[in-house]
């Protein structure tokens, strides 16, 4: 027991998957983007980040646990960039500049698979932060500059719906790069008929970490200049506007030509970079199979820096297409769908004989396990703060109590 009062916060966070990539950082201290980017907000009953923080002059130094294993943080500079942010703009400074933090989160879904686990940790962490140290932002948005310099994606995930991070300018408005910032575009109430269904190809750490991958890719890939002068401005612009029309036809169209030219790139930069592997490319042909079938687009790809699949879809599709993707990835385990009545639906859903005719043409025989496990989810809402039994830490002793 401490003399010393311990105070906490527990904030859960979304994952967010990208529609419009961004690749390549424009300044790497700051941690900005080479171009704008955007993307959905995915609903925290399926794919989260639980994080709790504590801060008390009993602690000795500032310590993080991620899913119940301590990690050394002494020279991470983006988990002490958050901090040290957020202190900032904490509306009593002086009571916390001095005091070490213990923080202790989990992810509800693979980590460093491509499902965009950072994302969802780091903007755990600055809203838990936020939570605890009552910060005030100077400006709207500002809590995501602070939660891009723990990982760029982070900042979208402070947001639910529908969410552009503007790349901003090294000139910022009144220091460098703080006009780079996550912007709701449309909450996740705008259009609440979006589904998304994820496909874990793989659940294993990546080869190539994005941080690693975006730097070769910059120093060596002339289709990366091209895509971020020509190709992405006009994408986000068109893309903006075919989901506050709720134009499904336009926004999976551009999605996936944007996961095409992203995956383009890494195959552009030297040596060039595979995330996509042969479940991941089986998954792109019956999709447009599917499609072209349907006679529209009905489903629509997207891949992060990963071999796992997440496709958009519709409510009124998203059966049709989770009976599809399960007929030719059965199931080998249990819960294999995390939705249980989603689950049922699919397995009684009977596939029209002509379309397993023309996806049946992609080459691709029904086999299991090369699919671990399947998410249907759904648009949702930015970090929320849950009550102090959800907690991850002792609040007696500010110690990890979180055991995967």
């Amino acid at each position: 027991m401490t003399s010393s009062p311990i105070y906490i916060a527990t904030v859960s966070a979304p994952t967010n998957i990208a529609c419009i990539k961004y690749w390549g950082k424009a300044d790497a201290h700051y941690n900005t983007p080479t171009n704008d980017s955007v993307s959905v907000t995915l609903d925290q009953a399926d794919l989260k980040a639980v994080t709790t923080v504590a801060a008390s002059a009993s602690f000795t130094n500032d310590r993080l646990w991620l899913n119940g294993v301590e990690e050394d943080v002494s020279q991470n500079k983006r988990f002490r960039a958050c901090i040290d942010g957020v202190k900032a703009l904490a509306k009593e400074p002086e009571r916390w500049k001095d005091l070490f933090v213990h923080v202790s989160s989990y992810n509800t879904f693979p980590t460093a698979a491509g499902l965009a686990s950072s994302a969802a940790g780091y903007a755990a962490l600055v809203a838990a932060l936020a939570e605890l140290m009552d910060a005030q932002e100077e400006y709207v948005g500002q809590l995501s500059t602070i939660a891009r310099q723990g990982s760029g994606s982070a900042c979208r995930s402070l947001y639910g719906g529908f969410v552009a991070w503007k790349q901003g300018t090294a000139a910022g408005n009144k220091s460098p790069w703080d006009n780079s910032m996550a912007v709701q575009i449309a909450t996740e109430q705008h259009w609440p008929e979006i589904r998304a269904l994820i496909l874990v190809v793989s659940d294993a750490k990546k080869d190539t970490s994005s941080t690693a991958g975006m730097s070769t890719s910059v120093a060596t890939s002339t289709l990366l200049q091209h895509r971020i002068k020509s190709v992405v401005p006009e994408r986000m612009e068109a893309i903006e506007k075919a989901f506050l029309a709720k134009d499904f036809e336009a926004f999976g169209q551009l999605t996936m030509k944007d996961s095409n030219s992203f995956h383009a790139v890494c195959m552009d930069t030297y040596p060039p970079i595979f995330y996509m592997n042969d479940i991941s490319r089986m998954v792109v042909r019956i999709v447009h199979a599917y499609n072209a079938w349907a006679g529209d687009i009905r489903a629509a790809y997207t891949f992060d820096a990963g071999p796992n699949a997440v496709l958009y879809t519709l409510e009124q599709y998203a059966v049709e297409i989770g009976a599809l993707m399960l007929h030719y990835f059965p199931a080998d385990s249990e819960n294999y769908i995390n939705r249980s009545d989603y689950a049922n639906e699919v397995a009684a859903f009977e596939l029209d004989s002509a379309l397993l005719a023309a996806t049946d043409k992609t080459g691709r025989s029904p086999t299991a396990g090369d699919v671990k496990r399947m998410y249907y989810t759904q648009s949702g809402p930015g970090p929320q703060v849950l009550d102090m039994d959800q907690a991850n830490l002792d609040p007696t002793t500010g110690l990890n109590t979180y055991a995967p």
